[in-house]
């Protein structure tokens, strides 16, 4: 009897439309509904979307709608401009919300920045750059980012600015000229003074390139997601080291209003979603009358189309491949069952790199070298020859990025491309990018190249190695390792052999 009477009680505060209980409830599905909506943005339903967001309680949910940003936008980096897009249109309305959004974006950065972590750093000033691009931040802010970011010069801080200029860059051409000249004035003395690493040097001339072809490939701004009219606009100025910037977390957080207050700011909500959403349609019945045919015969193509096939645009099915993948490396007992495995997989034309790479990232991790990853590429090498050019391809890619590796999966790298040199699995032809001079190689890939020539030692014998790099089809391929075309680049290619014990091989 007392639970029925409890659960009579609890039914009566739910119909209660103020009742703190119910208060609760309404929350929790305002969080639900905004999450929601955040993770399934993208550029071709976010008109739609927007709609949708300012029918829920934007005001009372501005702390949830702004963390659920920041989190997807952390998640998903790549849809940062998608992001920024949504952020513009709900600032133009309610400017409270993208001035809440900027605070916690500059604190999470500050925070970041501090404590050296790399990638919520790069995500943070990615989006700060997009929110520029959409006019919903001052261009101030994006000189103040560059400035302290090459205030300090290491090679991580670089490269952070450079990916910042590459996203904002074409915008700061446009707002302030006199400003983005002068940041790349500092990036060209940075050159000049030649104390950084040589690799980060080239990523500096890379982003020259950039500004030479006027950002064509990192536009600021594409037409598709340029949703607001310049006088709707509403541009925030923040400092980015003013100490008196407040997260305000608590608007995360639940609180029972009394019931008077809730059921006045219910009806004030109603009246502003009412008021927005009015002011749309009457928009975009004048801007986009024209195109209003054109866009209902392109939804009907594309639902005739989604018949046929469905395009996944949150990458899903590529997650779900690798976890499958994965799945079924590390529950085999044997590299032939694994292999088999593998090949029973439904993976589309396009998808067999993945496999290679998950391959090389499971050999990467272990803390010795284990040949059982090194067997299933061999393999897959010999049953299907179109993993012999993804895995050429990725040995290019890692030489590339050898000096971000730890040396513990450097070498693990290595012996397994060893490997596959040495059981014929690969040719030659993948050493062919490969040049030993003291300009095109760096401590990290001389290392790997050392760990490759003496797994190969080990595993052939120094007499049998010698006699296949004098092998002539060998010859084309490995003109880098032993280049002959100046007697400087000579002269270190045979100390370098000689330093790790291969001298034998340079005494032709």
């Amino acid at each position: 009897s007392i639970s029925f009477f409890k659960l009579a009680r609890l039914q009566k505060d739910i119909e209660d439309k103020t009742s703190p209980e119910f208060q609760r409830q309404a929350w929790e599905a305002l969080r639900k509904s905004i999450n929601g909506l955040v993770n399934k943005v993208n550029v071709a339903n976010i008109k739609n979307l927007v709609e949708e967001l300012f029918q829920e309680n934007l005001v009372r949910g501005q702390g949830l709608f702004v963390r659920a940003i920041i989190r997807a936008q952390m998640a998903s980096p790549g849809f940062t401009h998608v992001f920024a897009a949504l952020v513009s249109v709900i600032n133009s309305k309610l400017p409270q919300i993208g001035d809440l959004l900027i605070r916690r974006v500059i604190l999470q950065f500050r925070r970041a920045y501090k404590r050296n972590d790399k990638i919520v750093t790069t995500a943070a000033i990615k989006f700060m750059a997009h929110l520029v691009n959409q006019k919903v931040v001052s261009e101030l802010l994006a000189l103040h980012v560059a400035t302290l970011l090459l205030e300090r010069v290491t090679d991580d801080s670089i490269e952070v600015c450079v990916s910042f200029m590459q996203e904002v860059g074409q915008m700061l051409e446009e707002l302030s000229p006199s400003g983005s000249v002068a940041i790349y004035e500092r990036f060209r003395n940075i050159l000049h003074e030649g104390e950084i690493d040589r690799r980060v040097q080239y990523v500096i001339e890379g982003l020259f390139e950039v500004r030479r072809k006027k950002y064509s490939d990192f536009p600021g701004l594409v037409e598709e997601l340029d949703l607001v009219d310049e006088e709707d606009q509403v541009t925030h100025e923040v400092d980015l080291l003013d100490d008196t910037i407040k997260g305000e977390e608590s608007l995360n957080i639940f609180k029972a209003q009394p019931p008077e207050e809730y059921a006045a700011d219910e009806a004030k909500w109603k009246h502003i979603s009412a008021d927005i959403l009015g002011l749309q349609e009457e928009g975009a019945g004048s801007d986009d009358s024209s195109t209003d045919s054109e866009e209902e015969e392109a939804e009907q193509a594309a639902d005739e189309k989604a018949t046929q096939k469905i395009l996944d645009f949150t990458e899903q099915d590529l997650v779900n491949l690798r976890r499958s993948i994965y799945l079924v490396i590390q529950s085999s007992l044997h590299y032939e069952e694994c292999v088999h495995k593998i090949l029973k997989l439904n993976i589309a034309d396009g998808q067999e790199r993945e496999v290679c790479t998950m391959l090389i990232d499971c050999c990467a991790m272990d803390k010795m070298f284990n040949r059982f990853f090194a067997l299933q590429a061999e393999r897959l090498c010999r049953l299907v020859p179109l993993y012999q050019e993804h895995f050429s391809a990725l040995f290019d890619q890692q030489f590339a990025t050898v000096h971000r590796l730890e040396t513990n999966k450097l070498r693990n790298i290595g012996k397994f491309f060893a490997h596959l040199l040495y059981t014929d699995a690969l040719s030659w032809s993948i050493v062919a990018q490969v040049r030993i001079t003291e300009e095109t190689t760096t401590s990290s890939s001389r290392i790997f190249i050392k760990v490759i020539f003496q797994e190969l030692s080990e595993q052939w014998g120094i007499k049998k190695l010698v006699g296949r790099l004098k092998d002539p089809e060998a010859q084309p391929f490995i003109q880098g390792l032993f280049p002959t075309d100046h007697p400087k680049n000579m002269r270190f290619a045979i100390n370098f052999f000689t330093a790790i014990g291969f001298g034998v091989l340079t005494e032709d």
